[in-house]
């Protein structure tokens, strides 16, 4: 019963993915790439000078990462709260700043596989306040947080099960479905 579970959860990630924008779904592949170490991101993303310039402030921001992991204050009263949610800020400033993330699903789907289930509670207010930050234009960060539903904000708990399903590179042919037979 488990397999299923876990192949059930896998599915509906999939599918959750599948319907975020194109932007979007390269730019999350991109981001675990960098913040999961799985490739050089320069060789695999930057297809010109600004993506490349893109992809290097994207690891220093992402050196965050690393103490964030496994650090998720246990309650609102856990003295670490606030020097997680300045560092979980600081970073999902750099990402939304870059203008690939639409909204909160695809945030939300970033982020827990970069940071693991334990920070699912701590981001509907880290988007919201990384959101709301002047880095962001005014018309971007309306949208932005237009993006959050109230059940994702007001959400009374949160599943403690990893994520099953991370997205990984494809070739430009096979992404846009060009791929030979």
């Amino acid at each position: 019963m488990g397999y299923l579970d876990t192949a059930n959860l896998a599915i509906a990630e999939m599918r959750e993915f599948a319907e975020f924008e194109p932007a979007e779904q390269r730019y999350i592949r991109r981001s675990l790439d960098v913040g999961l170490a799985r490739a050089d991101a320069f060789e695999r993303w930057a297809r010109n000078e600004q993506e490349t310039a893109s992809i290097r402030r994207q690891y220093l921001a992402y050196q965050e990462l690393n103490a964030l992991r496994g650090a998720a204050p246990n309650s609102r009263n856990d003295i670490r709260l606030d020097s997680y949610i300045g560092r979980l800020v600081r970073v999902s400033v750099f990402d939304l700043g870059e203008g690939c993330l639409f909204g909160f699903p695809a945030y939300r789907f970033l982020y827990e596989r970069l940071l693991g289930p334990d920070a699912r509670p701590w981001l509907p207010a880290t988007f919201c306040a990384a959101a709301a930050l002047p880095q962001i234009a005014p018309e971007r960060r309306k949208k932005l947080l237009h993006s959050i539903s109230e059940a994702a904000a007001c959400a009374p708990g949160w599943s403690r099960r990893k994520p099953g399903f991370f997205p990984d590179y494809l070739p430009a042919d096979e992404e846009i479905g060009l791929g030979e037979d």
